[in-house]
This record gives C-alpha cells, structure tokens and sequence, in this order.
C-alpha cells in the first residue's frame, strides 16, 4: 500500500541465543557469528540497500537488540549505501527489533485485521513470499471439485490497475474486520449496479455466504467480470478466509492467550502447564476445533514469552516432562506430518 511495504521475512536471521555455547548478547559483533548468520545479515543489508535506492531513501537507522545493531551498523558502513544517502532526496526511520525479544508478538493473535488473516491462512501464490493463491472456480461454471481446481489460475491480493481493489485493500489493512467485510459488501454492490446486475442491497451483519450470492451475479456476464476482475479477486478472498477453519481458530486462539494472562497473573507455571495438558490430543481423538501440534507449539511459545523469570523446582519439572511426553506422543501419531513439524522432528 501507499504507507506499508511487506517483505519476505529472512528464516534465518535469527539471532544467536544466550548461553549453550554461543556468545552472550554483549559481544556479538559480525565476526562472532556462524558463517550463515553473517552471510544473512550482508544479504539483507545488500538486499535493504537496493530497496531504499529504489525508493530513493536517506535511512537513519535505530536497533533494538544485538544483532539489529550488527546489521543497522553493516548498513551504515556499506559503501554503496553511503553513496545512496549522499544523493538521496527522501529520509526514513527504519528501526531494527531483534526477534528474539518479541516472540509473543510474532505468534501472538490480537489483530482484528482482515488482510492479516487473509495472508496467515490462504495458501501462498507460487514462487511469492507476500501474496496468496484465490481460488477462482466460484467465477466459473465447472463443478467445486478440487480435481479442477488446478485447471484455473489462480487470483492474487496485488491489483495495481483496479482503483476499486486498490481501495479496498486499503480497507482491509486499515479497518477493523467488521467494518473492512462491509467496505466489501459496499464495492460488490456498486460494482454490480454499473454493470445493472440485479442486486439486492440488504442490511445488517455481512456473511460469506451473502458475499458468494453477490459474486455469482458476475459469472455469467464476461464483460462485468473483466471489467472487476481485480474486486472479485480480493472479495473471494474475503469469503474463503472467512470460511476458513483457521479463522475460528483464530478466535479460540485469543480467547485463550487472554485467559493465559490472567492465570499467569494469578498462579505459577505449573498449573498453567496442568491446564493446557488435557487439550493436548492425538490425531485420532482431534475434532476440527481441537489444537494441532503445531498450534501447540505457537501457545507454548507464547507462554514461555510472556511469563517472563519463571521460577524452578521440582513441580515445574514435572508439569513440563508431561506437556512434553503428550506432545512428542501427538506429534509421533502424525499421519502426515507438516513441513514444520518435519524440521522440528
């Protein structure tokens, strides 16, 4: 969008952690750090130069954390950035967080957002890090199978012709999701009357299933359809994130980070721990609403983040061996076990 720009997030730059051998946070400087993470880290300054060049941007870097230091001090010593800032008319902030000391933040669900929903639950477009693959058998005449599925390319987020869409997924960014799914109602609607589709306006609380009625009115009608195509592309996208199964996940999801807070306020670890072990389940006794090991694994770093000094003895121990035996017992009873549970294992 015009004030945001997403970048794939660099997997392994992650900063080196305390204690098991490597270096203490203090005297981290690029020289300290594994061959990879050095190689990362002058990717990225390499890559971040040839972005803000584009842009036409002088940077003035902040760092939160030793290895955003390394990196933001990398950037200001890197020559052809020091000839950018020379000729540059733009300025920048660009701050620099160490991921480490925001785990909570990366696995965390508070947003009410719609665009990062739609992102963190509709499969990734081929060969792109920053958009995702819309299904559009909806638009067509073929039978919902997903043998023909594959014949249709798939629709994307980024519509840089279509004002509407533009418009729209300004909305989704910068709305709350409520009122975002109403934008979309909103641009269906007069999409529909310009092209003198018969619509019917209705009131109250937008559902997917009304915003698949409203796009069936374009599918036979070829000259609509290319006229909105781009609309189209992001209301179905809105459907199938809010039909997703991981979209009420999303919500159990809150509710139960929410309630984490107040029980870590109110009690240790240990019994924290006892609470999440019966909802450990394996595959065979997993309903739709139950928790994968994956999702496990989210909640427990979750926790671990946000409960700070964790006092030890021999009732954390315990509380922790249990959690750990159901899950290596889940994650053993995979059927099919996901690329990230494959890494982990």
């Amino acid at each position: 969008s015009a004030e945001l720009c997403l970048l794939p997030a660099p997997a392994v730059l992650l900063p080196p952690l305390p204690g098991l051998g490597g270096p203490g946070p203090a005297e981290v400087g690029l020289g300290a750090l594994p061959a990879e993470l050095r190689a990362a880290v002058w990717a990225l300054v390499g890559d971040l130069d040839a972005l803000f060049t584009a842009l036409g941007l002088r940077e003035e870097s902040f760092a939160v954390g030793a290895l955003s230091r390394v990196i933001a001090a990398e950037l200001a010593s890197y020559a052809p950035a020091r000839n950018r800032r020379r000729m540059a008319t733009g300025k920048a902030s660009v701050v620099f967080v160490d991921r480490t000391l925001d785990l909570a933040g990366a696995v965390g669900h508070h947003g009410d957002n719609l665009a990062e929903k739609i992102l963190s639950v509709l499969p990734k477009l081929p060969g792109h890090k920053t958009d995702v693959m819309v299904n559009m058998v909806e638009l067509t005449a073929l039978q919902d199978t997903d043998e023909t599925c594959s014949i249709i390319a798939p629709g994307c987020l980024a519509q840089p012709n279509d004002p509407a869409a533009k418009a729209l997924w300004e909305s989704f960014m910068n709305l709350k999701q409520k009122e975002a799914v109403m934008e979309a109602r909103r641009h269906l609607v007069e999409a529909a009357s310009r092209e003198n589709l018969p619509i019917k306006m209705s009131m109250g609380e937008v559902t997917p299933e009304q915003l698949s009625s409203y796009i069936q009115l374009f599918r036979n009608n070829l000259k609509a359809l290319e006229n909105h195509c781009g609309l189209l592309q992001l209301v179905l996208a809105t459907v199938q994130t809010l039909k997703h199964p991981q979209t009420s996940k999303w919500d159990n999801f809150l509710a139960f980070e929410r309630l984490l807070l107040q029980t870590i306020g109110e009690s240790e670890m240990p019994s924290v721990l006892n609470q999440l072990l019966p909802m450990i389940k394996s595959y065979d006794e997993r309903t739709k609403d139950d928790y994968t090991c994956e999702d496990f694994l989210v909640l427990l770093v979750y926790m671990y983040s946000v409960v700070g000094e964790i006092k030890s003895g021999k009732e954390l121990d315990t509380a922790e061996e249990e959690v750990k035996k159901a899950l290596v017992k889940a994650i053993c009873g995979e059927p099919e076990p996901s690329p990230l549970l494959q890494k982990v294992t």
